[in-house]
């Protein structure tokens, strides 16, 4: 039996030339823009126009490049030597495309398709599973595909997210701290449409703070907020930068929506968020690195894996 696992994430731009292509596929995605062809792509267009020159600038300060690419093949390569499948990757927005890697799957008996969104979302989760599928189909291998649409209950998976929150309190005392589990934002329009997104994230942060409880790590205050807010609309709320208004002193945030460290956590959180903090006074902010491939996360994608068999 010949098994193939793939991992399925958002993207990033491999280089500076590609955030053009990265933008021009999110917002041409149906489920990120809700309106019809053509007016979808002349929305997306104007977002583009706004926005290109800015993200190109943001991802330079990144290196070139997102660091979602360089996390995900380092996943990619140690899961290879764990699993008793060929692991491979593949993004919605940029290089390696489904229709890229699909070629490569042919020969396979079982492929098992894993969001890396732990949450689901039409706008991550189904959107990637659709577009996976589709591609699948015209190899004549969507019959070969297993797939899950969440699991930010996998106990693993949150011994992963408190180990990051001991790294980023390096020994220190936690109850100095207050904790903000940052998700990213989505329209307020998405969730009252049914979207299970916003439930599965509260409902994750009570399984991270049973964790935490169990090892005996209290904080100050734990707090909800969500970030990456955009354009004139209701978001989720509380947004980011109002959360942080309400911090006295210490404050380390985790990433809470994503498994692999980005633009949103890497540029967003770690440099945009920090001068934010400064300005209001916050004496010492801190950034927990999401799972990538820490040794808990490994294990919780070999059982999530496992348990799909």
């Amino acid at each position: 039996m010949k098994r193939a696992v793939v991992l399925m994430n958002m993207g990033g731009p491999n280089n500076i030339g590609e955030v053009k292509v990265f933008l021009r596929n999110m917002f041409n995605d149906k489920y990120i823009i809700g309106a019809p062809q053509p007016i979808r792509a002349m929305i997306g267009q104007i977002i583009i126009t706004k926005r290109l020159k800015e993200s190109q600038e943001n991802y330079h300060k990144l290196g070139g490049m997102s660091p979602i690419v360089g996390h995900t093949k380092r996943l990619v390569r140690r899961l290879n030597k764990e699993l008793d499948a060929d692991v491979f990757y593949e993004m919605r927005y940029t290089p390696p495309f489904a229709s890229d890697i699909m070629p490569k799957l042919v020969n396979y008996d079982e492929i098992y398709a894993i969001p890396m969104y732990p949450h689901y979302s039409s706008t991550t989760t189904k959107s990637s599973i659709e577009d996976f599928i589709k591609i699948a189909k015209k190899y004549n291998l969507d019959k070969k595909i297993k797939t899950i649409d969440s699991y930010y209950d996998n106990k693993l998976y949150n011994k992963a997210i408190v180990e990051r929150i001991k790294e980023a309190l390096k020994g220190e005392n936690s109850q100095e701290f207050e904790l903000i589990f940052s998700a990213h934002g989505l329209t307020q329009r998405i969730i009252n449409k049914g979207d299970l997104y916003q439930k599965h994230i509260l409902a994750n942060v009570e399984f991270a703070k049973k964790e935490l409880e169990e090892q005996n790590i209290s904080f100050k205050k734990i707090h909800v907020a969500y970030q990456s807010r955009l354009g004139p609309m209701e978001w989720l709320r509380p947004y980011m930068e109002d959360k942080l208004k309400e911090i006295k002193s210490k404050v380390i945030i985790y990433p809470i929506s994503f498994t692999v460290d980005n633009s949103e956590t890497e540029y967003e959180l770690d440099m945009e968020y920090l001068e934010v903090a400064q300005e209001l006074g916050i004496t010492d902010y801190r950034v927990a690195k999401t799972p990538n491939h820490h040794r808990f996360f490994m294990d919780a994608i070999k059982e999530i894996y496992e348990g799909m068999k």
